[in-house]
């Protein structure tokens, strides 16, 4: 299956792809982080590819993300104040996007960050994509490779 998502028809694209399989009805769920809904939001050079990965599908995410989504936002800000309209009228896009914010297990998490090397933050993303045995959307190359890693065990 190809799809021919563009970012800028993100927000008004569906959220959910249903497979048919034996009569039954699955829905896909995939795990996003903040550098590829930032990558969609703020419409950076990955942004299609992101779209089409996250297109038709069940997204979830920790509740940090948020602020890490927040925080993307002012880093732009700060890099292009001039742009700083923009930059906030394309953030205003992501609560639209209907990201379902989990709660994770944060007893968990150090020994998850530890282990590949990533923060906490991070690990939260993994720890959930684990648990729900789903994808995890990610630009972060450290994070991509640890989910490679987790999926091996």
């Amino acid at each position: 299956m190809t799809f021919s998502l563009k970012a800028e028809d993100w927000v008004s694209a569906p959220l959910m792809t249903r497979l048919r399989s034996c009569d039954q009805t699955v829905t896909v769920v995939r795990v996003v982080d903040a550098s590829a809904l930032g990558a969609v939001l703020f419409i950076e050079p990955a942004a299609d590819a992101v779209a089409a990965q996250l297109h038709d599908a069940t997204l979830v995410a920790p509740h940090l993300l948020g602020y890490e989504i927040a925080n993307v936002c002012l880093k732009k800000i700060r890099g292009n104040p001039e742009q700083r309209a923009a930059i906030l009228v394309q953030f205003a896009g992501w609560d639209q996007i209907g990201i379902e914010l989990l709660e994770v297990n944060h007893q968990d998490l150090p020994q998850l960050a530890e282990e590949f090397g990533l923060s906490t933050y991070d690990a939260s993303y993994l720890w959930l994509a684990g648990q729900l045995d789903s994808e995890l959307v990610t630009l972060d190359r450290r994070l991509e490779r640890a989910e490679r890693l987790l999926r091996q065990r």
